[in-house]
């Protein structure tokens, strides 16, 4: 059973574990869970806090990424890019070897349950606009925000 609890950072996030990892950090509350704080809810909850506080630009926390193989290939590119950079969708889909992705690319992107830790938000057009996010686009310009300061 998935277990989870509401943090409130600069914004409210829903931190979810399945099996002793992270199954996702989300704005919404679409999931079926018991509401409980665990250690590891905690930690993640710490980590982002002090992500939010600009004392942290990596995480280091067991992640549940359950996905089709491509999927993984894109989150684990994501994984990569560094703190205050970001890539393209074409960036990514060159680096996992098929420059032709770059939808499907969006669409893994789309998928990713883990924001923040896994930094979707860091993918941006290849004319350097702000394209879909799952938050909505002023989160993540609120987080590239951040990351340049």
């Amino acid at each position: 059973m998935l277990k989870g609890y509401w943090y409130h950072f600069l914004i409210d996030l829903l931190i979810i574990e399945k099996e002793q990892k992270i199954y996702a950090i989300t704005p919404k509350d679409e999931y079926q869970y018991i509401e409980e704080n665990t250690p590891l809810i905690q930690e993640a909850a710490k980590q982002l806090q002090e992500y939010f506080n600009k004392q942290r630009t990596s995480f280091t926390l067991p992640l549940a990424m359950e996905g089709s193989e491509f999927q993984l290939k894109v989150w684990n590119q994501l994984l990569k890019i560094p703190y205050g950079k970001t890539a393209t969708y074409q960036n990514i889909a060159m680096a996992i070897g098929n420059k032709k992705a770059s939808r499907a690319v969006g669409m893994a992107n789309n998928k990713n349950r883990i924001m923040i830790v896994i930094p979707c938000h860091r993918v941006i057009g290849s004319n350097g606009s702000l394209t879909g996010y799952y938050g909505g686009l002023e989160m993540k310009q609120m987080l590239l925000d951040l990351e340049k300061q």
